[in-house]
């Protein structure tokens, strides 16, 4: 359980290249009322993935059962840094962290999986149970992109593979 969901998480940075490789700067920075544009979704992959989860990730593995605090959407997006906010730079420095987040986990031994940490929201959780819901909170932000740019990953690879017949 545990490889597949580190190879999930590898295969995040993949996924969000192929869905955002053609869109234009108009497209990545529409947005429906009360959602996020696709650039901010790609800045949040960013910036959750250094600020946030390996963080937690780190702490557990260093501390007796830490207690967590995960950024806000909401508080971070209007105050989030726009200075690598062109799409090939938040690709890259997204590819990067996760690169080191899974290098980590691949790293982890068989103890290491029960180590604990804690929210106010949650309780408290393993480093087991922490993956499995990094890997649903990448499903859910590519999700999210994929209604942004209003086309899914397998429409985008169907498109491809017909512009190449």
């Amino acid at each position: 359980m545990h490889a597949e969901l580190i190879a999930q998480l590898a295969a995040t940075p993949v996924t969000l290249a192929h869905l955002i490789a053609e869109s234009t700067d108009a497209e990545l920075d529409a947005a429906r009322a009360g959602e996020w544009d696709a650039r901010t979704i790609l800045a949040h992959f960013r910036d959750d993935e250094y600020l946030c989860m390996r963080v937690a990730l780190e702490r557990m593995l260093a501390e007796e059962t830490p207690t967590l605090r995960f950024i806000d959407g909401a508080e971070w997006a209007p105050r989030r840094s726009h200075t690598r906010d062109r799409k090939d730079w938040l690709l890259a420095d997204f590819a990067l962290q996760r690169q080191a987040s899974v290098a980590i986990l691949r790293g982890l031994q068989p103890s290491d999986w029960g180590r604990r940490g804690r929210t106010v929201e949650h309780g408290v959780f393993t480093v087991s149970t922490f993956l499995l819901a990094w890997a649903n909170h990448d499903a859910e932000h590519i999700a999210q992109l994929e209604s942004a740019l209003g086309e899914t990953l397998e429409q985008v690879r169907y498109r491809r593979a017909r512009r190449e017949e």
